[in-house]
């Protein structure tokens, strides 16, 4: 395809999003109206998830298009990144490659592909990234103004951001990324990856969004009789415990907190796309979601839908001659954005990539699409183990090696996953095909998830990397 030809691509990125945290998923109180737009005006994905739900491997997946097994790294964990890159092959293809905001990966500063960038990892203590050069000019006299306020990097406590909403870092991505569309080099087709650090904790939206939920009468968390815990809310756990069971008030809070990031996101989104040539094609996806509450639990790494299941959406440019509003039912990865989008570039795909192109999907072509994702993590906090799944959105199968126990549930009957169905005989049979399943996935791999065909009992944790991965290989 000639330079001319290859559409403009921005690729919107979000951190901790849940899959069920957009309007048009219907979630009863959140407002997205420009994410709601994105989706009527290209496809949502309704069972999209994350393949590992922490943030290094989710964004090393989205990178590369490879299974967090093929890329070396199944938990966050700082260690090299090898092989093709989605902006570095857009690159080879004649784009303009620009980032702003969170990368996440190692070593800093490193481009992966990008021509150029305005990189920060987040609102964190310190640091030199592009952010915090900024808070410094514009916020010299407070020591580490980002997270003034008191806020935890990763706990539940929330409150409206303390400065100015300009110096919000949801409002820095988003200034940088109309600058770079105002400054780039009109002759060139244009990536633009736009990675906004929230709604990961900590929960400080503008003053606006954070009333805006205050005060609305939010739904409260879903929690399953096999994952109880607390029977009442206990005081003096770490703001940022995993397992956590909050009085009604703190958690009204907590989710006020969430709820208003996302729509600020959103708000945000809105200016960017304001600025967008026509031609534009969007995506929008997140590296994992936040299990909020549910199930008494806080933060990610779970297979449970709050932290697995992602947001996937597209909008086709203008001309595109493709059915708009199509919702999918097919089970997509991150591992699927660049393939998808080297297609759209007219773009090689280079052998490595393990994920798939979504485009013959889009089209209406016949595809024998996969008939299941399969994630993972190597530690759990919490259960002395690591995790294996497999879900086609209908069903979910989840194994821990460490103490080898299952979980199965019925997302069709029980999308919230009240009952775990591990025990059902009634379900033997199916739980067992969906257990030869993750036998076929995990035959020979080095940590010793099988054994004589059968799933091991390891009795801990797995490594964070694959042999060879550690750091200083």
């Amino acid at each position: 395809m000639p330079v001319s030809l290859r559409p403009n691509i921005v690729l919107f990125m979000t951190d901790q999003h849940r899959g069920d945290c957009l309007g048009i998923e219907g979630h009863p109180l959140l407002q997205t109206p420009y994410l709601d737009e994105v989706a009527t005006g290209g496809a949502r994905f309704r069972r999209a998830y994350t393949a590992c739900p922490v943030c290094i491997p989710a964004r090393r997946t989205l990178m590369t298009g490879r299974r967090p097994a093929s890329h070396g790294v199944i938990m966050n964990y700082d260690t090299r990144l090898d092989g093709p890159t989605l902006p570095g092959e857009l690159a080879r293809a004649g784009y303009q490659t620009h980032l702003v905001g969170k990368l996440h990966l190692w070593p800093h500063r490193k481009l992966y592909g990008f021509a150029s960038a305005d990189w920060s990892d987040g609102p964190r203590h310190g640091g030199d990234d592009d952010y915090a050069r900024f808070l410094r000019r514009e916020a010299p006299s407070i020591p580490h103004p980002a997270t003034a306020g008191g806020q935890n990097i990763n706990g539940w406590v929330s409150r409206p951001w303390h400065l100015d909403e300009r110096l919000h870092f949801s409002n820095w991505c988003a200034d940088r990324a109309i600058d770079f569309l105002e400054r780039r080099d009109p002759t060139l087709p244009f990536f633009l990856k736009v990675s906004f650090f929230h709604p990961h904790q900590p929960c400080t939206p503008p003053a606006a969004y954070f009333e805006r939920y205050l005060n609305m009468d939010l739904p409260d968390p879903i929690v399953g009789d096999w994952a109880r815990v607390f029977d009442a809310p206990p005081r003096g756990l770490p703001v940022a415990s995993w397992r956590t069971a909050l009085p009604p008030a703190q958690m009204k809070q907590y989710r006020a907190g969430y709820y208003g990031s996302i729509n600020h996101i959103d708000d945000q989104i809105g200016r960017v796309l304001n600025a967008l040539p026509p031609d534009t094609v969007v995506v929008f996806v997140s590296d994992h979601g936040e299990m909020l509450g549910d199930h008494q639990w806080i933060r990610k790494r779970n297979a449970f839908e709050p932290s697995a299941r992602i947001p996937f959406l597209m909008r086709f440019g203008r001309g595109a001659d493709l059915p708009r509003g199509q919702v999918r039912d097919e089970p997509v990865e991150l591992m699927d954005v660049m393939p998808t989008l080297l297609d759209l570039a007219g773009a090689p795909i280079p052998e490595a990539v393990e994920g798939r192109s979504l485009m013959p999907l889009l089209r209406g072509e016949p595809t024998s699409w996969r008939p299941y994702v399969h994630g993972e993590c190597s530690d759990v906090p919490s259960l002395g183990s690591g995790q294996q799944f497999l879900t086609d959105g209908r069903r979910k199968y989840i194994w821990y090696p460490g103490p080898g126990r299952e979980q199965f549930f019925d997302l069709e009957a029980d999308p919230n996953e009240m009952r775990d169905l591990a025990a059902d005989p009634a379900r033997a049979d199916e739980i067992a095909a969906w257990r030869e399943r993750l036998i076929g996935e995990l035959r020979g791999r080095p940590e010793g998830f099988v054994r004589d065909g059968r799933l091991a009992v390891l009795g801990r944790s797995t490594p964070a990397c694959m042999p060879g991965y550690e750091r200083g290989n």
